[in-house]
């Protein structure tokens, strides 16, 4: 059975079409927010504008109201946390992440031990094909607020992980594409995603319960309130109301800018460690560089907002 796959705009390859050279804009907090210390826990920060590691917090442990702020606090400011050494179940995972809300489960891929838990299992028999830069599940009308990622089982070598900061790539922006999108939607669907690694009949199936659907190409945070920039190549499609070349090439210039290295935040994994992502505010990729090696990882993604 063949599928018609909506069309995805393919990136460019030269650096007229969205690398530009110079300075670059690299505020980390929302105007008007002053720096201040945490006091529970102590945070080093891995990047610039995004990704700070975590310490003196178990996971495993219930967070007081107060501990919850803070590290809310930390989340919305640097965007990816990163824990070390947390030897916790999946059900102390789960309830991690069940501090920032209801837990989603995603149709399309292997579960872990329960319908929450995503088992992501990776080696020279199932490769990964995680690595393109994306936002989790931007094809649901609301896409996840965030997710808890820990690593089970790491490659001697590689299969790191990499996040953008898209607040900064808005930022960054020209005034004249700013103003071309500020106000403009775009559509995301599963399938360009999907189509690759899934059954075609499994795909039909599921193209009634997830259809298409819009989002504004810049969304703003609800908890910051900050611009960021929500298109990417996995899943949006095209831009509505342009003409199809103008959408396409358009597109090309927004997915570079997650490309960009002052955006970005790379982190190098053990066993036991944990990445807890703001969906709203990054991008990610998973770099497929580990193979033969295996990488088993488990994730769980607590249920978002509309972006408006």
């Amino acid at each position: 059975m063949s599928i018609d796959l909506p069309a995805r705009p393919r990136l460019a390859t030269t650096p007229s079409d969205g690398i530009l050279e110079g300075p670059r804009v690299l505020r980390r907090l929302p105007e008007g927010v002053e720096e201040r210390p945490y006091e529970l826990f102590t945070l080093r920060p891995l990047g610039r504008v995004i990704g700070a590691e975590i310490a003196g917090v178990d996971l495993g442990e219930s967070l007081t109201p107060r501990l919850r702020a803070e590290l809310n606090r930390a989340l919305l400011e640097w965007k990816v946390l990163f824990f070390r050494d947390q030897r916790i179940t999946p059900e102390q995972q789960r309830e991690f992440a069940r501090n920032w809300g209801e837990l989603e489960t995603n149709p399309f891929i292997p579960q872990g031990d329960s319908a929450e838990v995503v088992r992501f299992s990776r080696s020279a028999a199932m490769p990964g094909y995680e690595n393109i830069w994306h936002v989790d599940v931007t094809w649901r009308p609301e896409p996840a607020l965030g997710s808890v990622l820990r690593l089970v089982e790491v490659p001697p070598i590689g299969g790191d992980t990499m996040w953008a900061d898209m607040a900064a790539a808005y930022d960054n922006l020209p005034d004249d594409v700013r103003e071309r999108i500020d106000d403009a939607t775009a559509v995301h669907d599963f399938v360009p995603g999907f189509a690759r690694f899934t059954d075609p009949d499994l795909l039909t199936r599921w193209q009634d319960r997830f259809p298409p659907v819009e989002h504004p190409v810049v969304r703003t945070h609800p908890e910051t309130g900050r611009r960021t920039l929500f298109v990417n190549q996995a899943f949006t499609t095209h831009l509505v109301g342009f003409e199809p070349a103008e959408s396409d090439r358009l597109l090309r210039y927004l997915f570079l800018q997650a490309h960009t290295p002052e955006f970005q935040v790379r982190f190098r994994w053990a066993r036991d460690s944990v990445a807890f992502w703001d969906n709203r505010a990054t991008q990610h990729y998973a770099v497929n560089d580990y193979h033969p090696h295996a990488r088993v990882a488990e994730r769980v993604a607590i249920v978002g907002d509309r972006p408006y």
